[in-house]
Order: structure tokens, then sequence, then C-alpha cells
């Protein structure tokens, strides 16, 4: 099972070792809330999660067949497709990016700071532990999809971006450990997706490398960009492959153009008395956009997409904008 913690996505796939060359890769899709007390599989899981405020949500809005036990103590968490869409609503109560919070050095990531600018009444929970709730809330869906083979009795890669120094790479084997998936072998995304062009291009891989001497792997993801470079020799004719150089650590992904969209949104709408946004308005402003950026690269993309700024306070409905 290879399960990609990504920064805003969180993908699993598996195959038969058993198999063996005959195997195929499958992608596992996972049970999760789209709406109040509807669930559907998604072969994606947003890696967001919402804390719901006093009497938003009961017990039936976020009851899944799958039953998890989340961590932290929220009640009536959400994760994924409900949760990016309650967070992009609502602002203040969505942990978002938690990946690059894991990695940052500058805060205690074992400490309760998620939603970031979330105001005094928002519950909040650490890096480790948003990660900890993805990865848990994986188990649970396969573990009720494939009883006779619980996830934690498979062979289990965990990707980490290849910047990714010790203490993070510590923190995410700790937030498996917390999940109940021991015995987590971590694999560099960049080199993940080399394996994976070699498996795509194994009947012809000599002719597609011949000639060349190293391959630069690019990782654009949500948070981070991967640079890793590979040496290629053949022995005997075969290619054989070595890691020889990784980038510096970037903050740099899809968080960003976020963001960027989230300040351009904000130069067009807000009066001066909204500028600048609180944290938690602008996080929410940052989640539209988001959505925004996905639905206009989508394949079947409208020409365009609305953005609201709502206007805070008790004028909340009264005082949105939208460009």
């Amino acid at each position: 099972i290879g399960i990609d913690l990504g920064t805003t996505n969180t993908v699993v796939a598996f195959a038969d070792k058993e198999k063996g060359a005959e195997t195929t890769i499958e992608l596992f899709r996972i049970e999760q809330l789209v709406a109040p007390g509807q669930i559907a599989l998604r072969p994606m899981l947003p890696s967001v999660e919402y804390h719901p405020g006093p009497g938003e949500l009961n017990e039936d809005d976020v009851r899944i067949s799958c039953q998890t036990g989340y961590f932290g103590g929220i009640e009536n968490l959400v994760v994924g497709t409900l949760a990016l869409q309650l967070g992009s609503q609502v602002p203040g109560r969505l942990v978002a990016s938690a990946k690059s919070w894991l990695s940052h050095p500058s805060v205690d990531r074992t400490a309760p700071i998620l939603p970031w600018g979330g105001g005094d009444t928002a519950a909040r929970v650490s890096p480790l532990t948003a990660s900890a709730n993805y990865l848990a809330h994986v188990r649970c869906c396969w573990n009720r999809a494939f009883p006779e083979n619980h996830l934690e009795d498979q062979d289990v890669v965990l990707t980490v971006p290849a910047s990714f120094d010790e203490a993070a790479r510590g923190l995410t084997l700790e937030a498996a450990r917390i999940a109940g998936i021991g015995g987590v072998r971590l694999v560099e995304e960049p080199q993940a997706a080399f394996h994976d062009w070699i498996f795509r291009n194994r009947d012809s891989l000599q002719e597609s490398l011949e000639g060349s001497r190293l391959a630069l792997v690019c990782d654009v993801g949500g948070g981070t960009t991967d640079l890793t470079l590979i040496r290629i020799e053949f022995d005997e004719g075969k290619p054989r492959f070595t890691r020889i150089g990784v980038g510096d650590h970037l903050m740099l992904g899809g968080d960003n153009m976020d963001l960027g969209l989230a300040h351009l949104v904000e130069a067009v709408l807000a009066s001066p008395a909204d500028t600048p946004l609180s944290g938690a308005r602008l996080s929410q402003l940052i989640q539209q956009c988001r959505q925004a950026k996905e639905c206009l690269l989508a394949a079947d993309a409208p020409d365009k997409v609305p953005v609201t700024l709502l206007g805070g306070g008790s004028r909340m409905v009264g005082g949105a904008r939208t460009t």
C-alpha cells in the first residue's frame, strides 16, 4: 500500500505482491462526507479537517459507515471533502496545510496551533495530530473495505518530500504510529514519481533512456517544490539509478498560488475598513480561491468562477461582495 500524505490531498494506491509482474496498481477510493449526512467514495481525500462550532453539526450530520476515532478531542470533527466546503464558508475553523506546518522549524509542531489565526474561541490541534487524523481516516476506511487484510498488517509505504529534515520525517512516522500504522517505510516523493515512470515504461525502458545519463525530477506539490537529480548508468545493458542530489527545502507550491489569488481578490473587493483581513477571514478566502483555481483548471472548466468575500460581524451576509 502506498500512501501519499499530501499537503492538499491524500491518495492511496495498492498492489497484490503475490501476482508479481502480473500485478496492477489500483487507486483506493476513500469513503468521506461530501455533505452533512451524505457519504461518497472519492479517489482523493482533501488533507483538511473542520472544527465545527457549538451546535453547528450533530452526530447524524457527521456519521459515516467508517466510524473512526479522531485525535484531539474535537466534537463532531469532519475530515475531507465536506470539511473543505465548510471551511470556505465559515472563517477560522479549517485546519489546512498541516504537512507544511509539520516541516516548519520555527513552531512547536506538537502544540495545538491549528487552525492558524482561528481566534480565541476556535478549538485547535497540532500539525502532528491533524496528520494522524488523516492517516487514521485512511486506515479505518481501508479496514472496512478489506476486513481480511487490515492496513496495519500490510507493507505500507508513506511518501515525504525529499527535502524533509530528520525532524519532519520523524514526525511523519510518529503520525503513522499514532494512527495505528506501524512499520511504515518512508520513500521520497520525487523518487516515488521516478519509480512510477519506470513502471509505466518498463517494456521500453532501455530505449526510453538511451543517451540519457541524468534525470531531473521536478515535483511541484501543494506546499513544496522538490528537486531530485538521479544518475543513470548501464550495467550489461540494464539501467542502474543513483540519487546524487536533492534541492533545498522550497516552501513553494499550490498553497502560494491560492494565497496570491486571495490577495488579488482582497485588493479588488476589500474596503479600507477590511484591510488587512484577519487571519480567519483570509484563510476562508484562500479556501474559496483554491476551489476556484481547481475548478478553472479542470478538464470541463467554466469560463469564470465567482469568489465571495464575506462581511464581518453582524453584517456577515449583507456585507458580502463577489468578483
